[in-house]
């Protein structure tokens, strides 16, 4: 008599399906409210470059960060001068999209709290400033404007669009 072999053992679930995916309805619910407080830098890069003024772009980095280099037509508004000026320079009836200096740095995230405290309907600019120079973006500084050339691990070479 033979006795039959044991059931393989089922492989270990990897690491990226240690917790499962969301639910699909659930998954929906959570990147459109994602993309509702989100922007990337492509998209506002593209939609100045069209002309778009459905919204503004607030610089909340220092004086001395701002003139380093900032997206041309922004209003610079530093974080810790939002609540006592945000209505001097802000339209509440615009949208505003506010950055910092890149993905290490929490200063959008606390410049659009203080915005939304106030009214604002506000979205982030992932990537901040870093991504916009890294993506190839002309920026304007204290001495005029400067553009470098776009980095090939952030922004398709020869392209004006990535595709996503």
């Amino acid at each position: 008599m033979t006795t039959p072999a044991p059931a393989p053992a089922a492989a270990p679930a990897s690491r990226v399906m240690a917790v499962p995916p969301a639910p699909s309805a659930e998954a929906a619910a959570y990147f459109a409210a994602r993309l509702a407080f989100h922007t990337d830098v492509a998209d506002v890069h593209a939609a100045l470059a069209a002309g778009a003024g459905d919204f503004v772009v607030v610089d909340s980095r220092s004086t001395e960060a701002w003139d380093q280099g900032h997206v041309p037509g922004a209003v610079h508004l530093p974080t810790a001068q939002i609540p006592r000026l945000a209505r001097q320079f802000l339209d509440p009836a615009v949208p505003v999209v506010v950055h910092c200096w890149g993905p290490g740095c929490d200063g959008a995230t606390r410049a659009a709290l203080a915005l939304a405290r106030l009214g604002y309907r506000v979205k982030e600019m992932l990537g901040g400033i870093e991504y916009w120079i890294r993506e190839g973006y002309a920026v304007e500084t204290a001495d005029g404007t400067r553009q470098l050339p776009p980095d090939p691990l952030t922004a398709p070479l020869g392209a004006d669009d990535c595709g996503c």
